[in-house]
């Protein structure tokens, strides 16, 4: 009797797809926040940069302003 309920149980396991969505969406999620790190990285390191020619500007040490 009960090496049938193993049965049925790995057999309901195997059918079921909710498990194998779930998977699914998680890759899906680390994917999107491995872009947007990426992403948000590489727009950080453009802002860090003019903010810095911005600066120079303002302190006159940058020859390119003036």
């Amino acid at each position: 009797m009960k090496l049938f309920n193993v049965k049925n149980l790995i057999a309901r396991f195997r059918n079921d797809e909710e498990g194998v969505t779930l998977v699914e969406y998680a890759i899906a999620l680390v994917l999107a926040v491995g872009v947007g790190t990426a992403a948000l990285s590489t727009l950080s390191d453009a802002v860090g940069d003019k903010m810095t020619a911005a600066e120079e500007c303002i302190d006159g040490t940058n020859v390119a302003c003036q």
